[in-house]
């Protein structure tokens, strides 16, 4: 119960690596505000420790009344995981400006919108910790997503800066770079195109929601305290 009576955001938290997050959290005694479009699954675990919240991150109205009410519910927000995302996939000529700009709103305004409603609270606190997930291609590129690797790239930047700004305040940031990860997205993809997957990663296997959420949970918990800045893959060995 290393989280008992932490209090703890997670946006996108009702299905794929947001639902993993919020099952580790509450199971280790957080406190769990869930931020999104969709209603997330009943959970075995004690509804007092979460409620859920609809909220489009992409609206900055709806991030600031969801912030409102979440400390009117926990008094403080302890810990911000930026998971939510999107992808709209074409190459670039047969990406529509709609395409771009969806993803853009969530993917990275999304991150601005709950990090600036946020962190007042975590900077009067003198204290907190935000995860944004970024991914793998943030960092190396992706084809059929100059859209999707442009926000995640973007992430990764917004939090080396954010760091630089909220450390003074003995707020951690840090982002989380997914790899290969077996949601029910992929699970729904050909056998051959998971086998291909499979065999690009050296350990021969994807990652699940669980091993990113392990990951969201050590950069909450007490041994990250001196973690700010850092861009952690979650990959198998994916990009060695």
């Amino acid at each position: 119960m290393r989280f008992k009576g932490l209090n703890v955001v997670i946006t996108g938290g009702a299905s794929g690596i947001g639902a993993a997050a919020v099952q580790k959290f509450l199971s280790e005694g957080a406190n769990v505000a869930i931020w999104d479009l969709g209603e997330p699954a009943p959970s075995h675990l004690p509804k007092s420790q979460y409620f859920f919240i609809k909220t489009n991150v992409a609206n900055a109205d709806d991030v600031a009344q969801a912030t409102k009410e979440t400390l009117l519910r926990f008094n403080t927000i302890d810990v911000l995981i930026n998971n939510a995302g999107i992808t709209r996939d074409a190459s670039l000529q047969k990406m529509t400006n709609e395409q771009w700009q969806q993803v853009l709103d969530v993917n990275l305004t999304g991150v601005f919108n709950c990090c600036k409603a946020v962190s007042p609270a975590m900077v009067q606190n003198n204290s907190g910790r935000i995860i944004n997930t970024s991914s793998i291609v943030g960092l190396y590129g992706n084809y059929g997503q100059v859209n999707y690797a442009a926000t995640k790239a973007g992430v990764i930047a917004f939090t080396k800066t954010l760091a630089r700004e909220l450390g003074k305040y003995n707020i951690t940031v840090n982002a989380v770079a997914p790899g290969f990860i077996a949601t029910d997205m992929i699970k729904t993809m050909p056998e051959k195109v998971i086998e291909a997957m499979r065999e690009k990663v050296p350990l021969k296997k994807l990652g699940t929601p669980e091993d990113v959420a392990s990951v969201y949970a050590f950069l909450a918990g007490a041994e990250a305290r001196f973690v700010s800045g850092a861009v952690i893959s979650v990959d198998g060995g994916l990009t060695i």
